[in-house]
């Protein structure tokens, strides 16, 4: 279905820690909700990156995103909230999921627990499993809409399915114009990947679902033990951000370059470049200082900017696992599948 995107930018955005609600006059807010409220799909960011949202209580709204993003329907969706009193509502909390939302909440962690029998989210949000994907993120408009809504938002990345996620507003315009009805633009993403993901159930092991924006020691830290690790699963995820290939880019994908060849396009990682890097058709450095912070703010945004026809291949520099580096490696690891 063909769509005018309205390109939208809000304005005094201070949410009251409270309420989830915003305070202050915010163009096109009521317009927004509306818009949600009757099945649409507004782009909207997080920390993390633009996702894509709608009421995820109404399976035809869901229905829309996956015809937005041409995404697989057994792919399930993360749904928004803004607080862990809402988020209850939808799921069951054990005492390690209770620690983990108190510890990191709102911020880039993602939750998936068993889903309440009353709980109004859609089937097709949780692709008919019995568990859902909650998260209240670190971001006051998302939480003010589900809030003023009272409604969870399902909210994947902004972009075509399998493509790199956006961090800007112009990338979502890039990649969905006209097939979406508003994007809310307020300026680059603070974190730039995909929130962490893990899974809490009684009976099983704390498992990390997809590694993201919140460092995979802070979560052990925080628990005081070691996670789980879940492989991709490309039959039937669990968790968004599972299939092997997602977040690719149409050129082909070199990873761990420990020189650079002709014509390639290079993505950098710290002070000292690969062999050859003179060579490179383009050099991008996610940060010149080695900053997994840093790097993982500007990764998506790299990917995009080197997906142009004259570049033949992109090749990247080894970057450590450590901090948010195992993110990082997890999302070029899908790039280059």
């Amino acid at each position: 279905m063909s769509h005018t995107t309205q390109l939208w930018t809000p304005d005094s955005l201070v949410l009251d820690p409270d309420s989830g609600s915003l305070t202050g006059s915010v163009a096109g807010f009521d317009a927004a909700c509306d818009c949600l409220a009757g099945g649409g799909l507004v782009a909207i960011p997080t920390e993390t990156v633009y996702g894509l949202a709608a009421d995820a209580t109404n399976g035809k709204a869901v229905a829309g995103i996956f015809d937005a993003k041409s995404r697989p329907s057994f792919n399930p969706l993360i749904s928004h909230l803004p607080s862990l009193d809402a988020a209850q509502k939808h799921g069951q909390f054990n005492e390690a999921a209770l620690k983990l939302a108190k510890a990191f909440w709102p911020g880039p962690l993602t939750l998936v627990v068993p889903k309440k029998g009353d709980s109004a989210i859609a089937d097709l949000t949780t692709a008919g499993l019995g568990s859902v994907a909650l998260r209240v993120p670190d971001a006051p408009l998302m939480r003010a809409l589900s809030f003023a809504l009272d409604k969870p938002l399902a909210a994947p990345s902004a972009n075509r399915s399998g493509r790199v996620s956006p961090t800007h507003a112009a990338h979502v315009m890039e990649e969905l114009e006209g097939r979406i009805d508003m994007v809310a633009d307020l300026g680059p993403c603070s974190v730039g990947v995909e929130s962490s993901v893990v899974y809490c159930a009684d009976g099983e092991p704390v498992t990390l679902l997809r590694p993201g924006g919140l460092a995979t020691e802070a979560i052990e830290a925080c628990l005081g033990q070691p996670l789980a690790r879940a492989g991709s699963d490309d039959q039937a995820p669990t968790s968004p951000g599972m299939l092997t290939s997602h977040y690719a880019p149409s050129r082909p994908v070199r990873l761990n370059a420990a020189s650079a060849r002709a014509g390639e396009a290079l993505i950098a990682f710290g002070p000292t470049l690969p062999q050859g890097a003179e060579a490179a058709a383009e050099i991008i450095n996610l940060s010149p200082t080695g900053d997994s912070l840093e790097a993982a703010k500007n990764l998506f945004a790299a990917l995009r900017a080197l997906d142009r026809d004259e570049i033949t291949a992109i090749a990247v520099a080894p970057i450590p696992m450590d901090g948010l580096g195992e993110a990082i490696n997890d999302r070029l690891k899908r790039a280059a599948a």
